[in-house]
C-alpha cells in the first residue's frame, strides 16, 4: 500500500493570534514534525495543503474573516515546521485539498493508495479533504494525535463518530505512533 501524508493549513495566519484554533494548532506541531520525520524515515511523500484565497472569495462572505491571502506571507507554511524542498505544496481555494486542485493526479502520478491526513481544523478541513479522499477512491487515515480543533472536546467528539463508522477501513482514525507502525508492518 502506498501512502502520502497531507498536512492540512498549517500555516502563518492560521497559527498567529490567540484565537482558539491557532492555540491548539501550535501544541501539535512537535507532534507533526515527529509524523514528517517518521514519514521520511519511510520514503513516504509529504503534501503541505495551504489555504491560499483571494480578498474577494465568496467563503469570506460567512463568518469566516480574510485570511492566508494568496501571495501573502501569511498562507506560507509555519517555519516551525519541517519542510523539505522534496515536499509538495498545494495551494488550496476551499476547505478540502481536493476540491479543484492537482491533488488527485499528483497522488495518481505517484501511484498513492492512501492518504494520511493531520493538521487544522478536524470538523473542517481535515475531515472534509478525508472524506474527498474516499469519494475519489482512496483510502484515508486522520491522525488524531496530529489534528486540532478549536478545543480538544471537538476534536475528540469528530474523531469518535469516524472511528468506526460507517465508513471503516476506508476511511480510519488512528494514533501517529500506530500508523508509522502499521506502515513498518506492510
Amino acid at each position: 500500500m502506498r501512502i502520502a501524508l497531507i498536512v492540512v493549513d498549517m500555516l502563518k495566519d492560521n497559527l498567529k493570534g490567540e484565537h482558539s484554533v491557532a492555540k491548539t494548532a501550535r501544541t501539535i506541531v512537535p507532534r507533526i514534525n515527529r509524523l514528517i520525520a517518521g514519514c521520511r524515515e519511510r520514503n513516504v511523500p509529504i503534501i503541505f495543503a495551504c489555504d491560499s484565497f483571494l480578498l474577494q472569495d465568496f467563503l469570506f462572505k460567512s463568518r469566516m474573516k480574510p485570511h492566508c491571502i494568496r501571495g501573502t506571507e501569511g498562507c506560507q507554511v509555519v517555519e516551525e515546521l519541517d519542510r523539505t524542498p522534496e515536499d509538495f505544496v498545494l495551494e488550496k481555494r476551499r476547505l478540502s485539498a481536493f476540491f479543484k486542485t492537482d491533488l488527485d493526479q499528483t497522488l495518481r502520478t505517484l501511484g498513492i493508495e492512501t492518504v494520511a491526513i493531520c493538521g487544522i481544523t478536524a470538523p473542517y478541513c481535515v475531515l472534509i479533504t478525508a472524506l474527498d479522499a474516499v469519494s475519489n477512491d482512496f483510502c484515508a487515515v486522520i491522525l488524531r494525535d496530529c489534528t486540532a480543533s478549536r478545543d480538544e472536546h471537538e476534536n475528540e467528539a469528530i474523531m469518535e463518530m469516524y472511528r468506526e463508522g460507517p465508513l471503516y477501513p476506508l476511511l480510519r482514525v488512528m494514533e501517529s505512533e500506530e500508523f508509522l507502525e502499521e506502515i513498518d508492518r506492510q
